[in-house]
């Protein structure tokens, strides 16, 4: 791939990492973490059956303790945050945000449903995970990031130690 087709990679990285700043400071709020739990209640109605029962499988599991599912989600997203900005341990953030848009669109977001007559979105989380793919794909950590500043540091010293 091209330079500036890489650099490119890096620019929308560290933009959407930007995005993922803003939306990690929401999930700080007390209002995301008071009613963590009411957004999934909230997204399990007018679902079929079968999204239903999944997005009430999590609704039981975070029931446990919602504060604390609330925290993970709100530090999981900063950190996703960080890693897509400053491009540190930037494949790990990119794979992390993907996992945590599946996860999102598949409770939160019900798989963009409802499945109803008049339905016209499919959810942004999905989005997300496609263009968080798009970032890994196009190796967004090539450039503009901490991650090559230390790749370039250990290959430095892994050739001083081989001589």
């Amino acid at each position: 791939m091209r330079t500036i087709e890489e650099k490119l990679f890096a620019v929308l990285r560290v933009a959407f990492g930007c995005a993922w700043a803003v939306d990690a400071y929401f999930k700080w709020q007390p209002a995301f973490i008071d009613n963590f739990t009411s957004y999934l209640t909230g997204a399990a109605q007018g679902q079929p059956a079968l999204i239903q029962a999944w997005i009430n499988l999590w609704i039981r599991g975070v029931g446990v303790d919602p504060h604390l599912f609330a925290f993970i989600v709100a530090l999981s997203e900063t950190a996703i945050a960080i890693g897509l900005i400053f491009g540190l341990f930037t494949r790990t953030a990119l794979i992390g945000g993907m996992a945590m848009s599946l996860v999102i669109w598949s409770t939160a977001e019900g798989f963009g449903g409802p499945y109803v007559s008049g339905s016209t979105d499919i959810g942004s989380a999905i989005i997300y995970f496609l263009l968080l793919s798009a970032l890994l794909i196009g190796k967004s950590w090539r450039h503009y990031s901490l991650d090559s500043i230390l790749h370039r540091r250990l290959l430095k010293v892994a050739k001083k130690t081989a001589a």
